[in-house]
């Protein structure tokens, strides 16, 4: 790897939520609108060039070839042959910054659903309901060079985490996932019940 990226390190921030989530099976919500992460993926950048320009991509790697279904009890009822994967996207930040930019950086994903591929919540990343997902986060060191492509496969560094794994769905399916997402999420304040704080 280019020394550029070979230090680069990224922590997953919130990791606590996530694996409390990962316990339960996480469920994400995707929509033709489109739908953001929660809990969030954010991670922690270190040792990034601070001269060096980045860009920052995400991904969703499926992690089987199954389509999921759920029977009584929120128990998985099996699994079937997978849908066919809409072509892969990747989820990039706006333009190229220099490392001391990216040190702490925050990504936040924007998912839909395949049957509605132009969406008001640009950019997405297309992905199928009741398929699993691993989301991965790359580091892209923007090489200035004019043969720059010769290096593309130097010039990057991958990251991903197994607590983050998430199940695609259009309603969730695991009733304990949406109580867990009530109680952490600040912005389903309104779905609690007795909150005495005012909005």
């Amino acid at each position: 790897k280019n020394r550029r990226v070979c230090h680069a390190t990224a922590r997953l921030e919130m990791g606590s939520l996530w694996e409390e989530f990962n316990r339960l099976g996480t469920e994400m919500i995707v929509t033709k609108a489109g739908r953001r992460m929660f809990p969030t993926f954010q991670v922690k950048l270190s040792g990034l060039d601070p001269l060096a320009d980045y860009v920052l991509l995400m991904d969703f790697v499926p992690l089987d070839d199954k389509r999921y279904r759920w029977g009584h009890g929120n128990e998985d009822a099996g699994a079937a042959q997978a849908d066919q994967q809409p072509p892969g996207r990747q989820r990039p930040r706006e333009r190229p910054a220099p490392g001391w930019v990216m040190e702490g950086h925050t990504m936040h994903s924007c998912m839909g659903s395949p049957a509605h591929l132009s969406s008001p919540c640009p950019p997405q990343i297309i992905l199928n309901s009741m398929h699993r997902y691993q989301p991965r986060f790359h580091v892209v060191f923007v090489d200035p060079r004019q043969d720059s492509e010769r290096f593309a496969h130097q010039n990057f560094k991958s990251f991903s985490f197994p607590e983050t794994q998430f199940m695609a769905v259009t309603a969730y399916q695991n009733h304990r996932i949406t109580q867990l997402k009530i109680a952490s999420n600040p912005f389903a304040k309104g779905f609690r019940d007795g909150d005495p704080e005012p909005w």
